[in-house]
């Protein structure tokens, strides 16, 4: 092995671990949402904030900010120091691990750099996923916020925003990594790979767009309605899709119809991950290509279980937990597979 793909290994497998970071930051932010834990902490402070309170008097006071709050006015009137603490330190654990993340990114960065191991489009790159981290722990913030006016909950809109930044980060990150340590298995002269690329991008965009629907899910609490497969409450389409003022805001925010479209978009993308194994299992495909085409139709079965599981029980917090790493662990494979896919003179 060369000293060029020795030190690309090297910032592919520091990629890796930064995008395991920002895996399990994904889960616990989920966990966060499902334990009702995200406005326990109500103000931010990106850099003194890292530490907890370390007294009773600091315990009782960051309960006092939180008894200002729409949350415990309407929903935990009354809570106590130790039931407070419960839903703080799930929301503390996920603001502390990104934190972690900026410096598990930032540092070593900066050590390649100062050590000249990073190309410049790498590195410029990298500068702005850092940006993007960095913009990511704002747009928390902002989602946060949302939930400490006059409602006891965050926005959707702003729910699904920072699930979408988080996938953007993620991915970004896992296909610079994969660009760092595996070659286009398909040469330049092989157009014919060109329909099935772009037929996996199809599929990547349909896990991704499922995966943010989700988030509206999330958002309105709408998993702990209709607990029915596959009908809902005996219907096709739910009662009371439309039932929202203007109607065009009613996929986004009336409870029937957001539930209804994420169940949709998750058939179609079931469907049509299913289809893409089969169209393409008899074809001439790299090894990898087939052997990940495939793992990909089968999580995409285990997810949908997952989440059919996940609304029969009433969403309990493990299995929603277990619900949201399903997703992502799909959206690796659906990028993984539209990366196999590249052209060489394109990689």
């Amino acid at each position: 092995m060369s000293t060029a793909d020795h030190e690309s290994r090297a910032v592919a497998r520091w990629l890796l671990a930064v995008a395991a970071l920002v895996f399990i930051m994904v889960v616990l932010g989920g966990v966060t949402r499902l334990t009702e834990s995200g406005l326990s902490m109500t103000d931010w402070r990106p850099v003194t904030g890292w530490l907890p309170p370390m007294s009773e008097a600091a315990w009782e006071a960051e309960l006092q900010k939180y008894r200002a709050s729409p949350e415990y006015k309407q929903i935990n009137t009354g809570m106590t120091v130790a039931e407070f603490k419960t839903i703080f330190w799930f929301e503390y654990s996920h603001r502390l691990l990104g934190r972690l993340i900026g410096l598990a990114f930032f540092v070593p960065f900066v050590i390649f750099l100062v050590r000249r191991k990073l190309e410049k489009p790498l590195a410029l790159r990298l500068w702005v996923l850092f940006a993007l981290g960095a913009l990511q722990g704002f747009l928390g913030w902002f989602m946060v916020k949302s939930g400490l006016v006059d409602r006891p909950s965050v926005s959707q809109y702003r729910l699904a925003l920072h699930l979408a930044m988080a996938l953007l980060i993620y991915g970004a990150i896992i296909w610079t990594m994969l660009g760092l340590t595996r070659r286009a298995d398909y040469g330049a002269g092989e157009a014919a790979i060109d329909p099935v690329r772009r037929r996996a991008w199809c599929l990547f965009g349909l896990v991704s767009v499922t995966v943010v629907a989700g988030a509206f899910v999330a958002g309105l609490d709408a998993g702990l309605y209709f607990n029915t497969f596959p009908l809902i409450d005996g219907r096709l389409v739910p009662q009371g899709y439309f039932d929202n003022e203007p109607v065009w805001r009613a996929p986004f925010e009336a409870i029937a119809a957001v539930q209804f479209n994420h169940r949709l978009i998750a058939v179609v993308t079931v469907v049509a991950v299913i289809i893409f194994w089969l169209a393409h299992r008899g074809r001439t495909l790299s090894r990898r290509s087939q052997n990940l085409s495939a793992t990909t139709a089968l999580m995409v079965l285990v997810q949908a279980g997952l989440g059919i599981a996940t609304l029969l029980a009433y969403v309990p917090v493990w299995l929603g937990a277990l619900h949201q790493a399903g997703a992502l662990v799909l959206f690796t494979l659906c990028l993984m597979l539209v990366h196999s896919l590249r052209r060489a003179d394109r990689a």
